[in-house]
């Protein structure tokens, strides 16, 4: 209870034995899509695809890093690569997707690939983010999204959940 990422009774029936999504190493909705599980890395307590009709994939020149307690929406895409211009059949790398810690990403919102968000950044519902934010702190919206405001560093609570989980593995101070 109170997590980004809970571990559910329903969500292990359907992802572990009914064998939605059963090889994704993170609670994961039935309807969600995720490509390339190798080279998405997550932070403490996030499970991208947790809502229902997220799409997600990543490649090996194109990975995904998402931080530590960052909550993703129902039907948000995470692309880490896109298709070729010149020749759609191809895919071309632009060095992937790094969402920070205590990130949001609202509702319907989409990072292309080579986007770069900072900590504490929050993508309103139906943006398309097309560029980096790196430094953070800063709510997103529109299409393509721009910064509609910041956020005050000093009012930004960083909770910590008690039972830290990394996808389906609880995590020790050993190895956080």
């Amino acid at each position: 209870k109170g997590s980004s990422a809970p571990i559910t009774l329903r969500n292990l029936v359907m992802q572990k034995i009914l064998g939605f999504n059963r090889f994704i190493p993170w609670p994961v909705h039935r309807s969600t899509r995720i490509f390339g599980i190798r080279w998405i890395k997550l932070g403490v307590n996030t499970a991208p695809g947790g809502s229902h009709g997220c799409y997600i994939f990543a490649k090996e020149d194109s990975p995904i890093e998402i931080g530590d307690y960052t909550i993703v929406a129902p039907n948000v895409g995470i692309a880490g690569f896109n298709h070729d211009i010149y020749d759609i059949s191809k895919f071309e790398g632009k060095g992937g997707v790094k969402i920070g810690r205590y990130c949001w990403l609202g509702m319907n919102a989409v990072v292309l690939p080579g986007v770069h968000l900072g900590d504490h950044t929050i993508v309103a519902a139906g943006a398309v983010v097309t560029k980096s934010y790196p430094d953070g702190y800063c709510i997103l919206g529109g299409n393509p999204a721009r910064k509609v405001r910041d956020i005050e560093r000093d009012k930004v609570v960083e909770r910590k959940h008690p039972y830290e989980y990394i996808g389906y593995c609880r995590q020790t101070r050993g190895n956080l």
